[in-house]
Parts: structure tokens; C-alpha cells; sequence
């Protein structure tokens, strides 16, 4: 079975500070990972890694079979996150922030797509307006529709059901469990942990920055 986490003696150290340590876990493709510890445990700067937002100080982090620092411009394409940083330009409609990821992704017909993306995530009402002038939920839900744009092929998670509504919540489930049936391999990072529990295949718990069972 091919891989889409390969993780070998990993550890990323920030000054004096290590946020993880010689961590190795895998994770077979089309299968989900829930991933929980407390804050400063290491689950973000992991979540950052695999995302290539950043790189390992020591040991091997494998994506789709491709070394997250050596092949960084191949494995981009295939790893979307959605985190607390939205990555929104401000000044933008919704839809001139989705049609931007469209052009960039070289969707054809873009139009079509993004509304059809906006209507899905309710805020067809709002494709017009600034991104600035949106409630934290609406940030996600826009982030969560370019994520579907970009159909990676590992999606990653970062406390994704925060600053939803209940409605939002069930939505969220919905489209975690549409990714999975589609083969996309999800990494869940949530203090849920029984709701995430139900939404993925494996766990891995951190402290400290190292792999330990949960209590």
C-alpha cells in the first residue's frame, strides 16, 4: 500500500526549543489521522511540516512519497491546509479570492466553479463582499471551499469544527467524510477528540513533540 505520511526520526527545533522529537509514524493513503496533545504539544508545527510551510531540523518527513524539503515544488500541489490563519486577501470578495486560487490551479471554466463552491459553503449572498467584513465561521467556510477547489491529495486540518455553528459543524463532518470517500487522506487536528474519534481511521497523540497512547 502507497504511503501518504512517511515521518522517520523527525524533529523541528525553534531556538533552544524543540516542538518535536524524533517523531516517526506513517500513514497509509485514502486513511485518516486524528491528531490531539494539548497546546504547544507539536500538533500545529507537525500540521506546518507536512504543509511544507516549513522543514524538519532533523530526520525524514515523506508526503505522497516525496521528501517535503528536496521535492517541495511537486508536493505543494498535492497537500491543502485549512488552519487558523485563513490566508485570505482582505481587500477581495470571496469570489475574487476563489477565482484567484482558480487561475492559479488552471480550472477551467472558473466561474461556474466558484459559484457553484460558494453556494455549497453558503455565501453565494455574500460572494460580492470583502473578505475583511467576514465573521470568523464565514473565513473558515471560504477557506474550506478553496481547499475543495484544490482536491489535494492530503488535506490537513487544523481545529477545523472552531468558530462554527452547529449547523457548521455538521457541514464540516460532511465534507470530511465526502474527502475520505474520494480517497483524500485527512490529518485532523482537534481537541474533540471523541468527535474526531468517529471521523478518522488512526490516532496519534503528542506531548511534548513525541508520539506517546493517550491516557
Amino acid at each position: 500500500m502507497a504511503l501518504a505520511l512517511e515521518a522517520l526520526d523527525i524533529s523541528k527545533r525553534f531556538g533552544a526549543r524543540w516542538a518535536l522529537s524524533r517523531l516517526s509514524f506513517t500513514l497509509e493513503a485514502g486513511r485518516s489521522l486524528l491528531l490531539t496533545g494539548h497546546n504547544g504539544s507539536g500538533k500545529t508545527t507537525l500540521l506546518r511540516l507536512i504543509a511544507t510551510a516549513s522543514f524538519p531540523t532533523a530526520g525524514v518527513l515523506k508526503v505522497m512519497g516525496y521528501h517535503s524539503q528536496d521535492e517541495r515544488e511537486a508536493l505543494r500541489p498535492l497537500v491543502g491546509l485549512v488552519s487558523h490563519a485563513s490566508f485570505h486577501y482582505e481587500d477581495l470578495s470571496a469570489a475574487q479570492n476563489l477565482t484567484l486560487t482558480a487561475k492559479f490551479l488552471g480550472v477551467e471554466q472558473p466561474a461556474s466553479v466558484v459559484t457553484g463552491l460558494l453556494d455549497r459553503m453558503g455565501l453565494v449572498a455574500r460572494a460580492d463582499s470583502p473578505v475583511r467584513q467576514f465573521s470568523a465561521g464565514m473565513r473558515k467556510r471560504l477557506a474550506i471551499a478553496r481547499l475543495l477547489m484544490r482536491a489535494p491529495k492530503v488535506a490537513l486540518l487544523d481545529e477545523p469544527f472552531g468558530e462554527l455553528d452547529p449547523a457548521g459543524i455538521a457541514q464540516m463532518e460532511g465534507l470530511i467524510q465526502e474527502l475520505q470517500r474520494q480517497g483524500t487522506s485527512v490529518v485532523l487536528a482537534t481537541h474533540l477528540v471523541e468527535q474526531g474519534q468517529r471521523l478518522t481511521h488512526e490516532r496519534l497523540h503528542l506531548e511534548g513533540g513525541r508520539k506517546v497512547t493517550p491516557v
